[in-house]
């Protein structure tokens, strides 16, 4: 079972508890001033239990412990701030965002197939440079595998294109 205690110079420590054959022990799964995703993923990682962050914030808030906003809330507030001063939004975005909201997207009811291609176009959107280098790489690895139709070492031949019509 997981908790928080307040240490010294303000800051906070989540803690494990465990039934050892010499009593009760803890010890500290991360160290924090404000819980953020960075600590909750130390912590997570650091646990012989699964740990909810959900489960973590409210225990931090139950000792008073300053809580950073999730990256998404903050997000939306930043979009919401956006919009508020008139700027618009490109409309394949906008088209995006509002089908992942209208399909409850995250929120575990079954998303429709517009939204399952607009969380995907999300999932990239959000993937890191490493990531889309290593899609990079499938893919040509993918391109080398498909058969060459007997035209190795000669060069790709076009039909003429004539803009002239006959007729």
């Amino acid at each position: 079972m997981a908790f928080i205690v307040p240490t010294k110079g303000n800051r906070f420590e989540i803690r494990e508890s465990r039934a050892t054959s010499q009593g009760p022990r803890s010890r500290t799964l991360a160290s924090f001033k404000e819980l953020n995703e960075e600590a909750i993923a130390k912590a997570q990682a650091r646990t012989a239990k699964p740990l909810s962050a959900e489960e973590l914030r409210r225990a931090a808030r139950k000792v008073s412990a300053p809580v950073a906003r999730r990256p998404v809330d903050q997000a939306a507030r930043e979009l919401i701030a956006e919009l508020g001063k008139g700027r618009k939004l490109d409309l394949s975005l906008r088209q995006i965002v509002l089908d992942l909201l209208d399909e409850g997207h995250g929120d575990g009811r079954q998303p429709s197939r517009r939204c399952e291609t607009s969380g995907e176009i999300a999932e990239w959107m959000a993937a890191t440079a490493e990531e889309k280098g290593r899609a990079l790489v499938d893919l040509l690895l993918l391109a080398d595998a498909l058969p060459s139709g007997g035209r190795t070492g000669k060069p790709l031949e076009f039909p003429r294109l004539d803009s002239r019509a006959d007729a």
